[in-house]
């Protein structure tokens, strides 16, 4: 079994649910943890949601909700979260409340 620490995903938060990381077929992974950084001059919102293949972006697998994050400051989070490929991909979203305002980037390793 091969493992490969990286960066999973990175991408801006839009104010619609925006792809953080997808686990490609025939791998699993663990998400050690997600930074989330504010890049503009005023605090902003942002949701983080952890899906198993088949769920949908809501409050019930949310695993950062409605968070504010004060302007040019970054948060992170430490997880340990295992996520895996059976019949579609386990997802993680992000979404902001100002678009464009938060950068977020998840940190793990992919295991093939």
């Amino acid at each position: 079994m091969a493992t490969t620490y990286s960066i999973l995903g990175q991408a801006q938060a839009g104010t619609s649910a925006t792809l953080l990381y997808g686990v490609p077929s025939g791998y699993s992974a663990v998400v050690s943890s997600i930074v989330l950084c504010n890049t503009t001059n005023t605090a902003a919102t942002v949701s983080v949601y952890c899906n198993k293949a088949g769920t949908t972006n809501t409050a019930a697998t949310a695993l950062v909700y409605q968070q504010t994050i004060p302007a040019y400051t970054t948060q992170t989070y430490t997880l340990g979260i295992t996520m895996t490929y059976s019949s579609a991909a386990d997802t993680l979203y992000v979404q902001g409340g100002t678009n464009n305002a938060i950068t977020a980037t998840a940190f793990g390793s992919q295991i093939q």
